[in-house]
């Protein structure tokens, strides 16, 4: 038994290298797209309400791709995932280049879904992250892969400072620079070792049904607490921007608090693993739920540069507790042959909540207020009412029986 976890191990962190790497290179371009197309829409859309209907579309399409890629990945292996992903990417920023050149805000959004398409296909590096890994290794794993975002949260929001002016154009430049990313990031797969599970044959387990296998507690509250802790982080997220620069700071201070924020998403992935696995994924799952409600409530006390630093910080610092910590859960939650069922719906679940969030996110900041300041008010007060339901649904699963959960 030993022998196997060891053998198995070796392979995962040889996965776990090329997935951080992936993480890292071809992950600058999510807050780069997060950064600029809040922005870009808004120079370009008639209604400000609509400024951040491009990032909308771009989790949307997140959304609507998880299960086809869920059941591509099953079928053909993580590889020809990925690399749909990537193309995707760069079919989505060659179109968001066109749109800029032509300022149409209809093929900006066009461009904008088709970039959910690598954006769906980032959301399963951490579950290949588990395929090959022990149960011991498994949260450290997907806790490694989830920390190459630190440094895709360098490289992307600097990549914006170099390239959103570099073209005539504004912002022409860091599409450009995306699809060099995706490009070149696509070779990075073929070094991935993850076999593609056998089709169950005669009588061999072929698992729950997704809707078994929604119904088991642990799942479904390790769906409710990621989604909510994902849509809190963007909708949050999604608005900073344009709450930035509303109350008078520049493109590039929006960048930096950007960059910080993705940090703090990124950074304690260095030991999250180790404090799941000494504490437990419930405990951190309500740590991080603590955490986004305190980015919340610094999010009111003002708009300081500080205030914005600071709430950003703790809100990214809350996503990682609590989405690494939904993740573990979940993984653990389900065999091999069940994986194609119920990964895809998890990040439909949770893509349809973050849609949402970010769609309301340009609502709410551009259209609930006279001002930006009344604007990220209302962001910030939307966090309540899914804090409330992320917290209950963890003490529901706390407060039932151990024979009942599994």
């Amino acid at each position: 038994m030993s022998s196997n976890i060891i053998s198995d191990d070796r392979k995962a962190k040889r996965n776990v290298v090329i997935l951080v790497l992936a993480q890292a290179l071809l992950g600058a371009q999510m807050p780069m797209i997060f950064t600029i197309a809040g922005l870009a829409g808004q120079s370009l859309a008639t209604n400000p309400c609509l400024a951040t209907l491009p990032i909308s579309l771009t989790v949307l399409a997140s959304m609507v791709m998880a299960n086809p890629m869920s059941w591509i990945m099953q079928r053909h292996g993580r590889r020809a995932g990925f690399w749909l992903g990537t193309i995707g990417g760069s079919f989505g920023a060659a179109i968001g280049v066109f749109a800029l050149i032509q300022g149409n805000f209809v093929m900006f959004n066009v461009g904008a879904f088709f970039t959910g398409f690598y954006m769906s296909a980032q959301g399963f590096y951490r579950f290949a992250a588990a395929d090959t890994a022990s149960d011991e290794f498994r949260p450290k794993a997907i806790s490694y892969v989830m920390a190459g975002g630190l440094a895709a949260a360098v490289i992307g929001p600097q990549l914006i400072k170099v390239t959103a002016d570099a073209m005539v154009v504004p912002f022409v430049g860091a599409y450009l620079t995306v699809i060099a990313i995706n490009v070149f990031g696509a070779f990075l797969f073929l070094g991935l070792d993850i076999p593609t599970p056998a089709r169950p044959t005669g009588d061999e387990p072929r698992g729950r049904s997704t809707m078994e296998l929604l119904k088991t507690p642990v799942i479904a509250v390790s769906i409710v607490t990621a989604m909510v802790s994902y849509s809190l982080m963007n909708l949050v997220m999604t608005s900073t921007p344009l709450a930035v620069v509303g109350c008078g700071f520049d493109t590039g201070t929006a960048a930096d608090i950007v960059t910080a924020h993705v940090l703090a998403m990124y950074v304690p992935s260095f030991f999250t693993g180790h404090l799941i696995a000494r504490f437990g994924a419930r405990s951190i799952v309500a740590t991080g739920l603590g955490i986004l409600a305190a980015a919340g409530f610094v999010g009111l006390m003002g708009v300081e540069l500080e205030h914005f630093f600071v709430a950003l910080v703790l809100l990214g610092v809350g996503w990682n507790f609590g989405f690494i910590g939904a993740t573990t859960m979940l993984a653990g939650a389900h065999e091999s042959y069940e994986r194609g069922r119920i990964q895809g719906m998890n990040d439909m679940i949770v893509f349809g909540g973050v849609t949402l969030a970010s769609l309301a996110s340009g609502g709410l900041m551009n259209c609930s207020g006279g001002n930006a300041q009344e604007g990220w008010i209302a962001v910030n007060l939307a966090m309540i009412p899914l804090l409330a339901l992320a917290g209950a649904a963890l003490i529901w699963l706390v407060m039932r029986p151990k024979d009942e959960i599994a």
